[in-house]
């Protein structure tokens, strides 16, 4: 597989709003179970057990999810590696000069 072909993966996880908050999630909380996971999104959505699976088998294929075994559980963690590809990719490249602009200045509007 190439390198585009792991990030169509990568942008295509990202496109649906569930996955993005189950990565919000792991986030705010690396190492969760599935049980804790799928009662985070069955709480704000009316999702299976089994639809919530499909969702991280989709965040791990795209590289933004990571498994480990402990004992009987299986936990996931923020592979936030793929989002800076990204990142390092398409928006540094074409925003850093912008940002660095507003940002100077805000600084100056701020001092006077």
């Amino acid at each position: 597989m190439t390198r585009d072909d792991d990030l169509d993966l990568t942008f295509k996880a990202l496109a649906d709003p569930t996955r993005r908050r189950i990565l919000d999630a792991l986030r705010d909380r690396d190492g969760q179970s599935l049980s804790e996971l799928e009662a985070l999104v069955t709480k704000e959505t009316d999702m299976t057990r089994f639809g919530v699976m499909k969702h991280l088998k989709v965040l791990v294929a795209g590289g933004l999810v990571t498994t480990e075994r402990q004992g009987r559980q299986t936990l996931h963690y923020l592979n936030a590696t793929q989002i800076r590809l990204i990142h390092d990719r398409w928006i540094s490249r074409y925003t850093e000069p912008k940002v660095a602009a507003l940002s100077d200045l805000k600084s100056r509007l701020e001092s006077t």
